[in-house]
């Protein structure tokens, strides 16, 4: 065992497999109701006793294709092997390893990323924002997303529970039934004339479709509508952002720096949603947002429904950007999923959530929560 805290190295990698449940089944344009998050925790054991922890999900729609197999067999047939040994500040030099050893494994990188930086956190006895830039901020304000409901009035009263608590940013899911994606938009702007609103399809329309609604919905203001064409449509992407006054967002079709320059190449979006898990942790997370800042496009700090991991993640990323941040979808797993898995779950103020003080990402995993919700692979 290493005597000097600065000179431990990763003895163990440790993969916890879990499915996590949803407060109510979660639906967006593609595929059926989710009743759970498959939620994937990687433990990085050092010889000094410290772990550094991180989270990434097996979310499997347009732009991931992970399950929980298969990010197990990458982080520990692959992964483990380049990790074992090292010293959790070779970031720079592992994140590229892992990416050579297992093309676009952007899933599995992210938790590896975030439990490296998690690590040299508590190393040093400092947050993650620390290691990143240091604290411009000291918390970020969430929009609220409202998945897709069987009735207008399901999806108000949804909507009116979020605004009593303090939000005033809302996405609204859409891609599936345009009369009721109409309806629902123009009676939320009626019901909250002073709300951001935006929409977002999941990648779930073609052009036709897309373009139909666009037109449909310019009288209510939207700030952004969000992946709206397949991830695979960048030209349809562009001529939309061409045809309508309505600022494109680009999600799904971004998962690497090369994705956002030619999102950015092709003028086919003006705000990007990055994710913990979708674009590979807080080390690849920053360096996308360097690019969009560079090209004058606004950011969207995102997530997919994950716990106070991932969360915690997002939120040190945004803490220490000192650019201006849209109010996005980072804690979605906060406010949808039925339960955590850290001992001291975050807790939202209305729309806001503070950035954790304590060492690295500052959560700490629950031993009895893990069990409950852990799967057998």
């Amino acid at each position: 065992m290493s005597a000097n805290p600065m000179q431990a190295r990763i003895a163990r990698v440790e993969t916890v497999p879990l499915r996590v449940p949803f407060r109510t089944p979660f639906k967006i344009a593609q595929g059926a109701a989710r009743p759970q998050a498959e939620i994937f925790i990687v433990r990085l054991h050092t010889d000094t006793g410290l772990e550094g922890i991180g989270e990434t999900q097996a979310w499997r729609r347009q732009g991931s294709s992970e399950t929980l197999h298969s990010l197990r067999a990458t982080v520990e047939d692959h992964f483990a092997p380049l990790l074992l040994g090292r010293s959790p500040f070779e970031i720079g030099a592992i994140m590229p390893a892992l990416e050579e050893a297992v093309y676009h494994s952007l899933y599995a990188q992210a938790a590896i990323s975030d439990a490296l930086y998690d690590l040299q956190g508590k190393i040093l006895g400092v947050p993650v924002h620390a290691l990143i830039g240091g604290r411009c901020r000291d918390a970020l304000t969430a929009c609220a997303v409202l998945t897709i409901k069987p009735t207008l009035e399901e999806t108000v009263a949804g909507a009116r529970a979020y605004y009593d608590a303090g939000f005033r940013a809302f996405t609204v899911k859409v891609g599936i039934d345009p009369e009721a994606d109409h309806d629902n938009v123009r009676e939320l702007r009626r019901q909250f004339p002073d709300a951001v609103l935006r929409v977002d399809a999941n990648a779930g329309m073609d052009f036709d479709s897309a373009l139909r609604l666009l037109r449909r919905l310019e009288p209510f203001d939207l700030d952004a509508a969000e992946q709206l064409l397949p991830v695979w449509d960048l030209r349809g992407m562009a001529e939309l952002a061409r045809r309508s006054p309505i600022p494109l967002m680009a999600d799904e079709c971004v998962a690497t720096d090369h994705d956002l320059v030619e999102v950015i190449r092709a003028r086919a979006a003006t705000v990007v949603q990055t994710k913990i898990a979708k674009n590979g942790g807080i080390w690849h997370g920053r360096r996308l947002w360097h690019i969009a800042a560079a090209a004058g496009m606004r950011i969207y700090p995102g997530n997919h429904p994950g716990t106070s991991v991932a969360t915690a993640a997002a939120l040190h990323l945004g803490a220490a950007w000192p650019g201006p941040l849209l109010e996005g979808a980072f804690a979605v797993g906060l406010l949808n999923l039925a339960e955590d898995i850290v001992t001291r779950p975050l807790q939202m103020q209305g729309p806001r959530l503070a950035v954790p003080d304590g060492p690295g990402l500052g959560v700490s995993l629950d031993e009895g929560q893990l069990d409950k919700f852990r799967v057998a692979l």
